[in-house]
């Protein structure tokens, strides 16, 4: 068992706890790097959907899991970051340029589209956001000059400083620049976490009434959690579509959002690492779920298995875990080091709204 003696408050925001966790970590980045060298191709291209999943993942997660609200119309940022990358690379912006500013102007959008609709709450403001999912289907086939409607966009020539980015030819190179990004966002994430803006953050999801009369703008607050979390969505959705190669209205439908959601909740609310084992659920299950076809026929070949599959997963763990996949480690974690020490009750769910919360 580690105990962890602080002395400062800056240990508590420390980026790893303690040399033990950097190393883990470091460890894990090192597998990650050398990964193209342990795996084939039609592997390597299954971890690459699972880096982009949980990067998308990782916006719903700062909003939902971090900030308490809930959306089901991050498909539609999805989209918006895809066409918008996909457009300024056809203006002629070099790639890198296009994927940042696509990044940034998701978020803008998002944080301008958030101010009306962050007036409401809970289901409302599910129902609401699942509205522009809706919508954004119909927007896309409208803006038909823009975005070629039904017939959809084929991914430009990327390259980066002259090295061709492409899927068939070398799919590592497609799996590093996912790798970057996913670091990069997620280290993005956890520096939030740290600052004053992140546990403005946790505040407004435990109680908003407290939140506010601690001083914290939750109008403003909440809106640059859902800037933040479109723009890192956005880049979620332009890797989705580019990495797909062709891409059209039916790619970011609304279905896309309930599977973020359902990801998310799968992996762990409020938790980094929940975002990345929610995305490796969601990006091997259809496949474990085709070679299951293959082995057993007609029996397992049922039309919407996977979506009924999907959802008897998440209802089991809403049930049995709330705490997700990284719920249940930690708690298996905590029990291992407190053994035999370790009580029954240890774990037990207790209400987590105030008096004051039960009206909203």
């Amino acid at each position: 068992m580690r105990f962890h003696f602080k002395t400062t408050y800056d240990q508590d925001i420390r980026l790893f706890p303690d040399w033990w966790t950097f190393g883990l970590y470091a460890a894990l980045l090192a597998v990650m790097l050398i990964l193209p060298w342990l795996i084939d191709g039609f592997f390597l291209g299954e971890v690459t959907n699972v880096l982009i999943w949980a990067v998308a993942g990782l916006g719903l997660m700062l909003l939902t899991g971090q900030t308490g609200q809930v959306s089901l119309g991050h498909s539609a940022f999805m989209a918006l970051g895809c066409y918008l990358c996909v457009i300024l690379m056809e203006a002629g912006v070099p790639f890198v340029a296009a994927f940042v500013l696509c990044g940034i102007l998701t978020g803008v959008l998002g944080a301008i589209i958030a101010l009306p609709a962050l007036r409401l709450h809970g289901v409302y403001l599910a129902i609401a956001t699942l509205a522009l999912a809706i919508l954004a289907d119909d927007l896309i086939v409208i803006l038909t000059p823009w975005t070629g409607g039904v017939a959809g966009k084929f991914t430009p020539e990327m390259t980066i400083l002259g090295f061709e980015i492409n899927r068939w030819a070398n799919p590592a190179s497609w799996y590093y620049l996912v790798l970057i990004v996913a670091v990069l966002v997620a280290l993005i994430y956890r520096n939030l976490l740290r600052s004053p803006l992140g546990r403005a953050f946790a505040a407004i999801r435990d109680s908003e009434i407290s939140a506010q009369a601690m001083g914290v703008d939750v109008a403003h607050t909440k809106a640059v959690a859902f800037g933040l979390s479109c723009a890192f969505t956005g880049l979620g959705g332009a890797l989705m579509g580019l990495y797909a190669g062709a891409f059209n209205n039916e790619t970011f439908n609304f279905l896309l959002a309930i599977q973020l959601l359902m990801m998310i909740v799968i992996g762990g609310l409020g938790f980094i690492h929940g975002a990345f084992l929610g995305a490796i659920v969601i990006a091997f299950l259809p496949q474990a779920l085709s070679i299951l076809s293959d082995q057993f026929g007609r029996a397992m070949s049922i039309p919407g298995l996977e979506m009924g599959v999907f959802g008897m997963i998440l209802i089991a763990f809403i049930i049995l875990e709330p705490m997700g996949l990284y719920g249940r480690w930690m708690k298996i974690r905590i029990w291992l080091e407190l053994f035999p020490f370790a009580r029954r009750d240890m774990f037990r769910r207790q209400k987590s709204y105030l008096k004051t919360e039960r009206l909203r």
